[in-house]
């Protein structure tokens, strides 16, 4: 009996789930003709299917349809990191505490200003980063922060009904008063976007400054509270499932992914986002002399 066919997928998004760069950058790559699919100059808008081949950056690989493990990390972020893989100045990013992973890479689920702390996800499913941060799948954010000074209810109402920034209206979904006395107070706040600095600009526009923002929930995602800062936890397979679930993507990944033919080097993009399953044995520890039974 033959197999079931596998559903073709456009070849950017393959290549960004296998860890070969963004899904923008490798859409400008194909554009400019670096990418072939089976000898030929590939195309916007090319679709691949099990048995293609792939060309790109002097090494190859074949369309393979096989289980993908994939790996989401939640990371409570402190200050002084960025969101970036790396810096030109040479401060701290958030990839430098990740654990490795092997034929695949870590994207992170929007981004955090070097300010914030609090939950950051970070995964190796590119089709739910994607996802988790269009515009289109309205995932809420929440944040909480600490103002200088005690809004009014009429500020709480004008944040609610949505104020003009730069980059266009913007406006928190809820906001729950959470404390504080003197000059200092606690709100959440929830957005449903992920505009550059945007919690930090809503209050601002009433004249109001934040002191502390820290996010606490991503989705269907909580940051977990006795996960310190610069510490990461790994979801379950379950809770990846419910991540894809929640912004209506199907629970298990496409079954598509890349293969590099054998010799063709160790420490390459391969099977897109299945981690490496071997255990380093642990040494042994033995008790001293005097501890051992006799």
């Amino acid at each position: 009996m033959k197999p079931p066919k596998t559903t073709p997928e456009r070849l950017q998004k393959l290549m960004a789930a296998a860890g070969l760069g963004s899904r923008r950058g490798l859409e400008k790559q194909i554009a400019e003709g670096n990418v072939r699919v089976n000898g030929e100059k590939a195309e916007l808008g090319r679709t691949v299917t099990t048995g293609d081949t792939i060309a790109f950056d002097d090494k190859s690989w074949r369309v393979v349809s096989e289980p993908v493990l994939h790996r989401t990390l939640i990371y409570n972020k402190p200050e002084g990191e960025l969101t970036s893989r790396s810096d030109p100045e040479g401060r701290k990013t958030v990839f430098d505490r990740l654990p490795r992973v092997k034929n695949a890479r870590w994207v992170a689920i929007g981004r955090l200003d070097m300010n914030t702390t609090g939950l950051l996800l970070l995964t190796t499913d590119g089709e739910l980063a994607h996802a988790m941060m269009h515009p289109s799948s309205n995932v809420d954010r929440e944040y909480a922060c600490r103002i200088r000074g005690k809004a009014s209810e009429e500020q709480l109402q004008h944040l609610k009904d949505g104020v003009e920034l730069d980059d266009g209206p913007a406006s928190f979904s809820d906001i729950q008063e959470a404390g504080g006395t003197g000059e200092n107070y606690w709100y959440h706040v929830t957005i449903m976007e992920g505009r550059n600095r945007e919690v930090r600009r809503l209050w601002e526009s009433q004249g109001l400054t934040v002191s502390r923002l820290k996010r606490v929930r991503y989705g269907a995602a909580f940051l977990p509270k006795r996960l310190r800062m610069g510490q990461w936890s790994e979801l379950s397979p379950r809770d990846h499932e419910v991540l894809r679930s929640d912004i209506g993507l199907p629970a298990a990944p496409s079954g598509l992914s890349l293969k590099q033919p054998p010799g063709s080097g160790r420490g390459k993009p391969g099977r897109a986002g299945r981690p490496d399953s071997r255990k380093k044995k642990q040494p042994r520890h033995r008790k001293p002399r005097n501890q051992r039974r006799r």
